[in-house]
């Protein structure tokens, strides 16, 4: 079994790892993870990112993530990336730098935005700057 917190945030092929990893697994992790449907309500929320952020799991999965738990999310630079992937059945792997903003004073992090066509879960991984 792969050790999961040897995973890097800009491993290749990260997206079908992560799709298959447990809860225990996910909350290994060095980086935030959060998974969401296609409706984007979340549905996985690993310690690192819950930590980080503040926020429990039990609170955030299934909210809906670029309304009710990231509105600073809810913009061309991250929602409309899926979406857009979504319409046109194409994989997203796509390496931003980023600003959350919400509730916190601003935080600059990397955000890794993971969709694929074979997989029913998108994932957004967060990095938080050193």
């Amino acid at each position: 079994m792969l050790e999961m917190n040897t995973l890097e945030f800009g491993q290749e092929m990260l997206i079908s790892t992560i799709a298959k990893a447990s809860k225990e697994e996910l909350d290994e992790m060095g980086f935030g993870v959060i998974g969401i449907d296609e409706t984007g309500v979340v549905q996985r929320y690993n310690l690192f990112e819950s930590k980080i952020a503040g926020l429990r799991a039990q609170n955030v999965i299934g909210s809906l993530l670029f309304t009710n738990v990231a509105p600073c999310m809810n913009n061309f630079m991250v929602a409309q990336r899926f979406e857009d992937a979504m319409e046109n059945g194409t994989p997203l792997d796509a390496t931003i730098d980023y600003v959350l903003t919400l509730r916190m004073r601003p935080i600059r992090v990397k955000l890794r935005l993971l969709a694929s066509p074979d997989q029913k879960m998108r994932f957004i991984l967060v990095q938080r700057a050193l």
